[in-house]
């Protein structure tokens, strides 16, 4: 692939999608005039930070990247070829990032986090 072609194409993708995403909460909001809704209400209550899918969120990242972590050190040490240690990159990633959702539950179930409003 020509690389002058990849040089304009990301640039204009991404103005394509921002002009996109403007657009559509534009009509977005004038639907929910039309029907005597608030659009602000709307807003803030899409801004408010889920403090249970940040938990979440984070508890993946930060089991996937543990896994990754263990995975490079145990390739390393044990100076396994890449065609053996492909596998457990993945079982490891997957394995921690499922420990890190686990432990995301077992949180919120001893601490459920306070009704939205």
């Amino acid at each position: 692939m020509n690389p002058g072609v990849v040089v304009f194409a990301i640039p204009i993708a991404a103005f394509l999608m921002v002009v996109a995403i403007r657009y559509l909460e534009s009509k977005e909001n004038m639907s929910m005039i039309e029907r005597g809704m608030n659009p602000a209400d709307n807003k803030r209550k899409r801004n408010q930070a889920n403090p249970s899918q940040t938990l979440k969120n984070g508890l993946l990242f930060v089991g996937a990247g543990s896994g990754l972590l263990l995975a490079i050190v145990v390739s390393n040490v044990f100076h396994l070829d890449n065609q053996s240690s492909t596998g457990m990159f993945f079982a490891l990633i997957s394995i921690f990032g499922g420990a890190g959702l686990l432990g995301a539950y077992l949180y919120e179930r001893k601490n459920p986090p306070p009704p939205v409003e």
